[in-house]
């Protein structure tokens, strides 16, 4: 069984460009979607230094290395540290900040990325209404792609087997809750650090979320 300390280790050099992969083929983009790409992706944008969220720096995009063994493509989500790894074929990973699910919302488990969509259109679960249904029984139609949508810029589909867990690695409306406990189960990361991502991950890579630890306070 796969643990934390299996594959992670130091940091090296600083991430400052797009890993090489192979993205899943789209229509071509929207009008929208490049006013919404630019809309939330900073002036003078460099992943390893472009922070107006103001969030702690070790949550920007860094390359880092990892153990030997890990599949080239798979992601990787340390929820103590709140990082995210996509492993790269070099034995260094793309190592971005994240936020997680609140209590026990969370889900570890190993789930099979089986869709990615840009902008993509939010609807809340049957389970969110009922846990909240004022604060989203108003949603239970939909909310159109957009800068303000939960999903954010990019959302990645998280499936056992052919079954839809309804779990995504997603953009954020809310970059500031990077690091932290946020969400309704899904992992939150920052629009623009999610643009860059979204090229390099392939339909069909595993995504592995690893067990929150409580009481365990992740350091730099």
């Amino acid at each position: 069984m796969l643990t934390r300390r299996h594959f992670i280790m130091t940091s090296t050099a600083l991430f400052s460009t797009p890993l090489t992969g192979v993205a899943l083929a789209q229509a071509a983009p929207s009008a929208s979607w490049a006013r919404w790409d630019a809309q939330v992706t900073p002036a003078n944008y460099d992943p390893a230094t472009s922070n107006p969220w103001g969030f702690h720096p070790r949550y920007l995009p860094q390359r880092v290395e990892h153990n030997p063994g890990l599949t080239p493509g798979d992601i990787h989500v340390d929820a103590v540290a709140r990082y995210l790894y996509h492993i790269g074929t070099d034995g260094t990973a793309a190592r971005y900040g994240v936020s997680i699910a609140r209590g026990n919302l969370y889900e570890p488990g190993t789930y099979d990325i089986r869709r990615k969509a840009k902008w993509p259109k939010w609807t809340p679960t049957a389970d969110m209404i009922e846990r909240d249904p004022e604060q989203f029984e108003q949603f239970a139609d939909g909310v159109p792609g957009g800068p303000t949508n939960p999903l954010g810029s990019r959302a990645l589909y998280l499936f056992v087997g052919n079954r839809d867990t309804y779990l995504r690695i997603h953009g954020t409306p809310h970059p500031r809750s990077i690091g932290g406990r946020a969400s309704s189960g899904c992992v939150r990361m920052v629009m623009a650090h999610i643009i860059g991502l979204y090229e390099e991950v392939t339909p069909g890579a595993r995504a592995i979320l690893y067990p929150a630890e409580n009481g365990v306070t992740a350091s730099s």
